[in-house]
């Protein structure tokens, strides 16, 4: 049997995320071998998920709950109501972003060992990482949920979309930026240093533990507009939106045009920043063997 020019594929060409979908065999293998190295030796495991941001939420919501008075109480009016809910539900979307970027921007050179040896999409690396990172998510998912309920929480079909769009969002610009960052720091260790301080800045550049009013208040409007671009921005609101709104009388609100005008900016500039960092990595991943 004959094969047609078309058919023949020479050897070690990427195929760029295509062929993560066509080797998700690997990607369930290398997600299960990341989850297994992680916690090898570990005592608590995958409960480290829940102890870790449970400590990060105790932190903050004393400190800036309770000393600083972000959280509105019969004397303090001018806090935001169910602050635990809207502080817990920005933490978990940042921690998911903190963590999937971190990993994803190192998993080329961690796993140096494994790419000199054989051929495989090296594709598969970065968005392992952030498959793993998911992993983590959703037992802290489904603790906002159960503080939800108890809270009083009736999302609208909107809202439930909106929080599926913002976890999209997310993902799709961890993914991009690790692409991005994972094929840089193989020419240029630099690159870990500088997502440490992107990761960093990104926690308090998005309203996770503040209100998007206070920004708008103090930066005016069109320099509002700039920091709402910000795909973070934006899927931190839509967590908002979906699980600390509802638990409210509503009264405080979300920023407006969140559904009509934001989310879509946060998914095309999103799917913008994957484009990069796909086109980055398939042009520098030739010389990564020789490199590592």
């Amino acid at each position: 049997m004959s094969l047609s020019n078309d058919e023949l594929v020479r050897p070690g060409v990427s195929g760029g995320l295509s062929d993560v979908v066509r080797d998700r065999f690997l990607l369930k293998l290398l997600v299960r071998k990341e989850l297994k190295v992680r916690y090898r030796g570990s005592v608590l495991g995958l409960l480290w998920s829940y102890v870790k941001p449970g400590v990060q939420f105790i932190v903050f919501y004393v400190a800036l709950g309770v000393f600083l008075g972000l959280e509105q109480s019969a004397t303090n009016r001018s806090g935001l109501p169910n602050y635990a809910i809207y502080l817990f539900s920005g933490i978990i979307l940042i921690n998911f972003f903190t963590e999937a970027l971190g990993n994803a921007s190192r998993s080329i050179v961690g796993n140096g060992g494994l790419i000199k040896k054989i051929y495989l999409p090296r594709q598969l690396f970065p968005v392992a990482s952030v498959w793993v990172s998911a992993v983590h998510f959703f037992p802290q998912l489904v603790i906002l949920l159960v503080a939800c309920f108890f809270s009083g929480w009736h999302p609208t079909v909107f809202q439930v979309l909106a929080s599926i769009a913002g976890f999209i969002i997310v993902a799709l610009l961890a993914t991009g930026l690790g692409l991005l960052f994972g094929a840089a720091n193989v020419y240029f260790r630099d690159s870990e240093n500088f997502v440490d301080m992107l990761l960093m800045i990104a926690t308090w550049a998005s309203p996770v533990m503040y209100s998007w009013t206070m920004v708008q208040h103090k930066l005016g409007e069109a320099w509002y507009t700039v920091y709402q671009i910000n795909p973070i921005t934006i899927a931190v609101e839509t967590f908002h939106y979906s699980f600390w709104l509802p638990t409210t009388d509503g009264s405080a609100g979300v920023p407006p045009h969140l559904l009509t005008l934001w989310i879509p900016v946060g998914l095309v500039v999103s799917a913008a920043v994957l484009l990069w960092g796909q086109l980055t990595f398939r042009r520098l991943e030739g010389r990564f063997a020789q490199e590592l």
